[in-house]
């Protein structure tokens, strides 16, 4: 299987390549990603790679329909992990976050429709897209109810995408993940940028009374849970994916602080970011009765590798978190 991943520079879509190229997915014969290479697309990510005849790199943009309809010819798969990603950044300017979450979905899907086969495209989204729930978890009945400019343009993206399934027999199917972890996760991101800042002495920024809860899923076994749904998921659906440990950033924030030796003096609560979803937790029981997806990386563990990676790694990060220099 020759697999077309957008978006493969970034956090997610770079360790879903390097397990693909590595050979922890066996049915994926060579893999080429395109990726715009915007500020959280980082080649580096992807060097370890260059030396494999079955990896390509394309610098390039989804929302090219002429690059993206010549690379979707040659492959029997796309998975799209394109996308602005970040809700901050989506309040602050939400018009390249359509332009690229909705648009570029559909330049994807008009190039596989082009084509005329029935390659298989996997819309990568998110637990956002439902909004916000008190208690209890949602499973994939459950109404899309986007709160920010992010979450509605991963909505609208997922709606296209099935629509094309509808009307034009695509083979589509969507993932949507609770939040990830793990290396290379571009530093502005909660677990990232609270680590960074504990590493050069600084205070972490928790929204409001930090009491906000989140489902922690570590970056490989979204991979492995991806994997699965390209293999057997059924044209068509929608899979949850989570990873069965709930925190609230307030515990979140302090478990850091605990790895790094640090002491909760170095909180520092901040205004609440504006329209903030109070809790995302998924019901992810679907893709495990189908498919035999269960999360395999323990939370404690996950953190501490993951804290020890930045913690080895300050040429990767800093860069990033300081572009025009400290």
């Amino acid at each position: 299987m020759r697999v077309l991943v957008t978006g493969g520079a970034g956090f997610i879509g770079s360790n879903f390549t390097k397990h693909a190229i590595n050979g922890a997915f066996s049915e994926i014969t060579a893999v080429t990603v395109l990726d715009k290479l915007t500020y959280a697309g980082v080649r580096s990510n992807l060097s370890e790679l260059e030396k494999y005849a079955n990896f390509q790199f394309v610098e390039g943009d989804i929302c090219d329909g002429d690059t993206v309809r010549d690379l979707v010819s040659s492959v029997d798969a796309v998975i799209n992990f394109a996308a602005e990603s970040h809700v901050d950044r989506s309040i602050t300017d939400a018009q390249q976050f359509i332009t690229t979450n909705v648009g570029g979905v559909q330049i994807l899907l008009d190039a596989i429709k082009s084509t005329g086969s029935k390659k298989r495209f996997i819309q990568v989204s998110t637990d956002e897209v439902y909004g916000s729930i008190d208690s209890g978890s949602w499973d994939e009945q459950s109404p899309l109810l986007p709160n920010s400019p992010y979450s509605a343009s991963k909505a609208g993206g997922e709606l296209l995408a099935m629509a094309y399934h509808r009307t034009f027999g695509t083979d589509v199917v969507i993932t949507r993940c609770s939040n990830n972890y793990g290396t290379h996760h571009f530093p502005e991101k909660l677990i990232p940028l609270f680590v960074t800042n504990l590493l050069e002495g600084k205070k972490i920024p928790v929204y409001g009374n930090g009491l906000n809860v989140r489902d922690w899923l570590h970056v490989d076994d979204h991979c492995r849970a991806i994997y699965k749904v390209l293999l057997g998921g059924r044209a068509g659906q929608v899979y949850n994916i989570g990873g069965g440990r709930e925190l609230s950033n307030i515990e979140i924030s302090k478990m850091i602080l605990s790895a790094i030796g640090e002491d909760e003096s170095r909180i520092e609560f901040v205004e609440d970011r504006k329209g903030h979803d109070f809790r995302y937790s998924v019901n992810w029981s679907k893709i495990n009765q189908e498919l035999g997806y269960e999360p395999e990386v323990d939370f404690e563990t996950g953190l501490d590798a993951t804290i020890d990676w930045y913690r080895n790694n300050r040429k990767w990060w800093e860069p990033l978190k300081y572009p025009d220099g400290k």
